[in-house]
C-alpha cells in the first residue's frame, strides 16, 4: 500500500492501562499489529498509573501552592516517561517508532498554566515520521503556549490531545483505551443490570460527560463533535472488546425517540458540591467561581432570592479552601456529602410527564431530594451519598420502559 494513502488511526492509553512495564509491552504488541494491518498509527499516552498525583504530592511537600509554571514543567515529565518507554518497547519488536512531546508534536495552547486550551495543532513532524513508516508516540496532556512555555491541559487532557490530533491529521478514527470496555447505561458497580452501549451519538456522550461520566472527557467529546471525529471507547487489554462507538452526529432517530421519551443512561459525578446562597446574584456568584480552581458548574438555578448550584469539584485540590472562597461568612448552605444522579436522554427535561414519573419513583423510595435540576436533555436529582445507589437503580428502570 502507498504510504501516503494509508488511513491514520489515533490510539490513546492512559492511567491504569499504562501502569506497568508489562502493560506497556502488551500495548506495544497491539500497536505493532495495527500498523501491520495497513494503518499509520499515532499513540497518545498519559502518565503511568498515579504518577501525576505522586509528582503533585512532591511539589506540595515543599509548598501548598506551587508556582503554576514550575508545576507544569514537573507534571509534564510523567507523560514523557511513558512515551519513551513505549517507544523502546515498540522498537524492541522490530518496528520503527519515535516519541514526541506535546510541543514537538505541534500542539499550540493558551498560556494558562495547569488548564491551558489547545489553540491549534501543527503536526508536521508527525506527518513526516508517518511517511517514513514510523509509529509515532505522543505525550498527552501537554503542549507549548504561543509564548513557548510548557503547558498542561488539566485532567482529561490526554483525551483532548488525541482527539485534536485526530482532527489535524484527518484520522479515520480515534480510539480511547481505558480499564473499562465501553460506555454503559449506568455504573455497573452501582446498577447490576447496566448494559454496555454498542454506540451512541456524540451529543448524548457530551451530556453524559458533563454530568460526571468519566469514560471520556467532556471538552474532548465536544471537540470531536464539532470536528466530526468518530470515537471508540475500548478496554485496554481485551483484544476482542468491541467497545462503544461514539458517532460524530446529533441525537439519533429523532422522530422515533421523540415518540417515546426515556433516558439513554444514568450518570453520577465522582465529587460534587451543592451550594445554596441567599441574597447573591448570578454575576457575583459566577465572578467568585471564576477564581475557584477545580470547580465547574454542572447545574444552576438563579432567582431574585439567590442561587442554587451543583458544582463538579473532581479537580478541586482543597475543598475547605473552596468553601471559604465561595462563602467566607458561612451565610449559605454548602454540602459535599451529596451527589447528582442524572438521567440523560433526548428531551426528557422538557417532558413534564417523565419528570413527574421519575420524581414519584424517587419519592416512593423515601429519599429526601435536596434539589432537582432540569436541562433540555437531562434531569438531575441531588441526593446524599447514601441514597445514590437506590436512586440510580430506580431511574435506570426507565431506560427499558
Amino acid at each position: 500500500m502507498d504510504e501516503h494513502s494509508r488511513p491514520i488511526v489515533i490510539q490513546k492509553y492512559g492511567g491504569s492501562s499504562v501502569a506497568t512495564i508489562e502493560k506497556l509491552e502488551a500495548i506495544a504488541d497491539r500497536v505493532v499489529r495495527r500498523q501491520k494491518d495497513g494503518y499509520g498509527v499515532v499513540v497518545v499516552v498519559s502518565a503511568m498509573g498515579n504518577k501525576t498525583d505522586e509528582l503533585l504530592r512532591l511539589a506540595r511537600q515543599i509548598t501548598p501552592e506551587p508556582p503554576a509554571r514550575e508545576l507544569d514543567m514537573l507534571l509534564s515529565t510523567g507523560e514523557r516517561t511513558t512515551m519513551a518507554l513505549l517507544s523502546i518497547a515498540i522498537q524492541k519488536r522490530g518496528a520503527q517508532s519515535i516519541s514526541f512531546t506535546g510541543s514537538q508534536s505541534g500542539i499550540i495552547t493558551t498560556d494558562s498554566h495547569s488548564h491551558a486550551r489547545i489553540i491549534s495543532v501543527r503536526p508536521y513532524r508527525i506527518q513526516d515520521e508517518l511517511e517514513r513508516n514510523k509509529i509515532v508516540i505522543v505525550a498527552g496532556f501537554q503542549g507549548t503556549s504561543y509564548k513557548n512555555e510548557i503547558t498542561t491541559l488539566g485532567r482529561g487532557g490526554s483525551d483532548m490531545t488525541a482527539i485534536a490530533l485526530a482532527g489535524a491529521l484527518s484520522a479515520e478514527s480515534c480510539e480511547i483505551y481505558s480499564d473499562v470496555d465501553g460506555v454503559y447505561t449506568a455504573d455497573p458497580k452501582v446498577v447490576l443490570d447496566a448494559q454496555k452501549l454498542d454506540e451512541l451519538s456524540s451529543a448524548e456522550m457530551i451530556e453524559m460527560a458533563q454530568h460526571g461520566a468519566k469514560v471520556l472527557h467532556d471538552e474532548a467529546v465536544l471537540y470531536a463533535h464539532r470536528h466530526q471525529i468518530a470515537l471508540y471507547a475500548k478496554k485496554s487489554h481485551a483484544e476482542k472488546s468491541s467497545g462503544t462507538l461514539i458517532r460524530p452526529d446529533g441525537w439519533p432517530d429523532y422522530a422515533l425517540k421523540a415518540a417515546q421519551i426515556h433516558p439513554t443512561a444514568i450518570v453520577t459525578a465522582k465529587k460534587t458540591m451543592f451550594v445554596r446562597m441567599n441574597d447573591t446574584n448570578t454575576a457575583d456568584f459566577l465572578d467568585i467561581l471564576e477564581h475557584c480552581d477545580g470547580a465547574r458548574v454542572m447545574d444552576m438555578v438563579a432567582s431574585n432570592g439567590g442561587i442554587d448550584a451543583l458544582l463538579d469539584i473532581w479537580n478541586c485540590p482543597d475543598e475547605d479552601a473552596l468553601k471559604a472562597r465561595i462563602d467566607p461568612a458561612h451565610a449559605g448552605c454548602i454540602r459535599c456529602d451529596v451527589r447528582n444522579v442524572t438521567a440523560v436522554g433526548l428531551d426528557i427535561g422538557r417532558c413534564t410527564d417523565i419528570i413527574r414519573k421519575m420524581n414519584q419513583a424517587v419519592s416512593e423510595l423515601g429519599v429526601g431530594v435536596i434539589a432537582l435540576f432540569t436541562q433540555p436533555n437531562a434531569v438531575t436529582f441531588v441526593v446524599t451519598l447514601d441514597d445514590v445507589a437506590a436512586v440510580s437503580n430506580v431511574l435506570h428502570a426507565f431506560i427499558t420502559q
